[in-house]
């Protein structure tokens, strides 16, 4: 009887973890991973509406989930199509192009080789 209402107590204060402000490790996990999604979906569909190209947006963003980008730049590509919406230009376009161009260059740098010196101006 006694280890049976011992019992009954653990379990009701295990219970109550979450009412004491301790996370489960797996919804925090799993949370943690549908925002890793929704930013990867955000990230596709700004591109698009911005008209970049899907490896010009996995180049800018390395670390969005590219499954993501995918779905976000293919919602927002049929939504944009569905109510005729032209694309913008994002206010930073030529930062971004040319952080695209640095990413494309490191990408083409084969390893093992140093990258080409630039020429001084003295």
């Amino acid at each position: 009887m006694r280890t049976c209402s011992a019992l009954t107590c653990l379990v009701l204060l295990l219970a109550g973890c979450e009412q004491l402000g301790i996370e489960d490790p797996s919804k925090a996990a799993a949370a943690k991973e549908a925002a890793k999604e929704a930013e990867g979906k955000a990230v596709g569909s700004a591109c698009r509406q911005t008209g970049r190209s899907l490896e010009d947006c996995y180049a800018l963003y390395p670390k969005a989930q590219k499954a993501a980008v995918v779905l976000g730049w293919r919602d927002m590509d049929v939504y944009m199509r569905e109510n005729k919406i032209e694309t913008v230009s994002p206010s930073g376009q030529r930062m971004a192009d040319a952080k695209v161009a640095e990413h494309k260059e490191e990408a083409e740098e084969k390893p093992g080789e140093k990258p080409a010196e630039k020429p001084s101006g003295h």
